[in-house]
């Protein structure tokens, strides 16, 4: 536990108590209120945060804090910084305005600070990331925008954040994942671990072909690391064979020509395959009866 207090410390923590960006002794008046102080404002005089990670705010949560709320008031101040005459823009604590908005609040207890817009990005980012309820993919995207938008490597991000470099490399990994298995790891449609094991799969047509079966047939993560396992253990030993199998099933320039002149004429791809015995297949793809019938009828011209 304190290991972990003392990780967050070097988060948004470390950031709200830096020299540079904490104003509680300067005493700069924010219209009616004073930097650095803790004051009621009222709700429609805070703007949305433009730089929030978040996507998704679970209906049902929100409207569970909103009752609370309702029954004993915002526990935790939200966190601004002033953008004009009583205006201000929100830094962190977003589900809380939320929350507070359907509550029916006409003033929320707030944090006034002065920040530019790189440090308001990174606080943000960085409060939102020590949250339990991102999912994978939004903190990856919070990992890799504070990288790109505030200039820093993943070593400096690692201080920043208090995680491991090599977590951090985990998350942004997922990032080169489909947008399919992207999709599904935010949704809750597989685990993390079902993601980091699809990583290790190089053809992107596989992992797809694998996330299918994790959702219809329930796979659990160590079925599916079987599986890469497999996958993995066969590239190394059939490389050769497959490379010899493609030059050999190679089909000869003329036969080329006439799948390409059957493409032509049916509108639809001819595949042709061929060993060098003589032996193969010829394959037309369609994706409806409508389609199926128009070839048919495509074919029979050919024919007459």
């Amino acid at each position: 536990m304190n290991a972990k207090k003392k990780a967050l410390g070097k988060g948004l923590g470390a950031l709200l108590e830096n020299p540079d960006t904490d104003i509680t002794t300067k005493g700069v008046e924010s219209g009616k209120y004073v930097a650095g102080s803790v004051a009621e404002i009222p709700i429609n005089s805070i703007e949305a945060n433009p730089f929030q990670p978040r996507s998704e705010f679970a209906e049902e949560g929100l409207q569970e804090l909103a009752q609370s709320i309702t029954e004993q008031g915002v526990i935790q101040p939200l966190t601004v910084r002033k953008v004009g005459y009583e205006k201000y823009q929100l830094i962190s604590g977003e589900r809380r305005l939320r929350a507070s908005k359907l509550a029916g609040l006409e003033r929320v207890p707030s944090f006034i600070r002065i920040a530019d817009d790189q440090q308001m990005l990174e606080m943000s980012l960085v409060e939102n990331i020590q949250r339990r309820d991102l999912n994978a993919i939004e903190v990856a995207i919070s990992y890799q925008r504070l990288m790109e938008e505030c200039s820093l490597t993943q070593e400096k991000l690692s201080s920043r954040v208090g995680k491991k470099r090599s977590t951090i490399t985990n998350y942004l990994r997922l990032l080169k994942l489909p947008p399919d298995v992207q999709i599904a790891l935010r949704d809750g449609t597989i685990s993390m671990g079902h993601a980091r094991t699809l990583i290790n799969v190089e053809d992107e047509e596989v992992q797809l072909d694998i996330l299918k079966e994790i959702t219809e047939n329930a796979l659990s993560v160590r079925e599916v690391e079987q599986i890469v396992k497999n996958i993995n253990s066969e590239r190394p030993e059939n490389s050769g064979a497959k490379q010899k199998s493609k030059q050999q099933n190679q089909l000869p320039e003329k036969y080329q020509h006439e799948a390409e002149r059957l493409t032509e004429k049916l509108g639809k791809k001819v595949a042709m395959k061929r060993n060098p015995k003589g032996k193969g297949t010829i394959s037309i793809s369609f994706s409806s009866d409508e389609e199926l019938e128009n070839l048919i009828e495509a074919l029979n011209k050919l024919h007459s």
